[in-house]
């Protein structure tokens, strides 16, 4: 793992997400090596020879002036790094920037696989409506580590009960949904008592990981190879648009709201789960 320390004078940068006003990556590349992750695509701004995961960039930024400026605005933590991956530990990138924006009246909402979020949240809690958001694609620990080295999907379920506990909004991010490997009904009852939403996205594979993906299938589960050339190579929407109908009958058994698009979730019981299967349609 290649880790060194760079400087960089502006933390937070406009987001182009509808989810937030600002990003916020306090690391350039990501030790968790996940192998669909698409933020590989940083290494075109990086100069980086190593492999997406083989190395890492710690920010050490310029002081944020007057952050009341940033009042009312919302801050995603996570859009191409986790923010509690390994180094955190040591460098507390993640814990300065919060520390910084402690009393401006921002919100934050922070991605991660790690339950070192847990350490932080003393600061956390200062913020108002806070969410902290858990990626967790599978229950099955063998998958698990062919995808990424991230900690254990248990730990991920208790620090998110921890969290959840301690009255901070957390989220179950099922995502990336494999065809015929998630199983998304699996995991809605496992997490359900411990977030208050559970989003599900599909797969959805592009550029050079398209290739690494599709060759894992074919190692790994050649009776799906079909399935995944039928959605990856045809185009063809019918699996998750069946996978859409099963999972709604399922929330409908276990008394959950279910949505397919976040306009839907005002005055609602909690947790909600919501569908983001089809990023072009929601975006447009």
């Amino acid at each position: 793992m290649q880790i060194k320390e760079i400087t960089t004078k502006n933390l937070p940068t406009k987001s182009n997400l509808p989810v937030a006003d600002y990003s916020v990556n306090p690391y350039v590349g990501c030790e968790h090596a996940c192998r669909y992750c698409y933020a590989s695509f940083m290494k075109r701004f990086t100069n980086h020879r190593e492999p997406w995961g083989e190395f890492v960039d710690v920010k050490f930024w310029t002081p944020i002036k007057n952050p009341k400026k940033y009042s009312g605005r919302e801050f995603f933590i996570g859009s191409v790094t986790d923010p509690y991956q390994p180094c955190e530990e040591k460098f507390k990138r993640t814990r300065s920037f919060l520390e910084q924006m402690i009393d401006s009246g921002c919100k934050i909402s922070i991605a991660t696989k790690s339950d070192l979020v847990i350490r932080d949240i003393d600061l956390i809690k200062k913020f108002p409506e806070a969410r902290v958001s858990f990626s967790i694609n599978t229950l099955d620990e063998n998958f698990r580590a062919e995808m990424d080295r991230a900690v254990s999907i248990e730990r991920r379920i208790r620090a998110m009960k921890i969290l959840h506990d301690a009255g901070i909004r957390t989220t179950c991010f099922i995502s990336p949904i494999f065809p015929g490997i998630t199983d998304v009904q699996e995991i809605i009852d496992r997490t359900k008592d411990h977030c208050n939403l559970i989003w599900l996205e599909n797969l959805n594979l592009r550029g050079d990981y398209k290739a690494r993906i599709l060759d894992f299938i074919r190692q790994k589960y050649p009776e799906l190879l079909d399935l995944y050339r039928k959605i990856y190579l045809e185009k063809d929407r019918s699996y998750w648009k069946d996978l859409d109908s099963q999972i709604k009958n399922f929330t409908a058994s276990r008394n959950l709201k279910y949505v397919r698009n976040e306009d839907s979730m005002q005055d609602s019981q909690f947790p909600i789960v919501v569908n983001y299967f089809f990023h072009e349609e929601l975006v447009r």
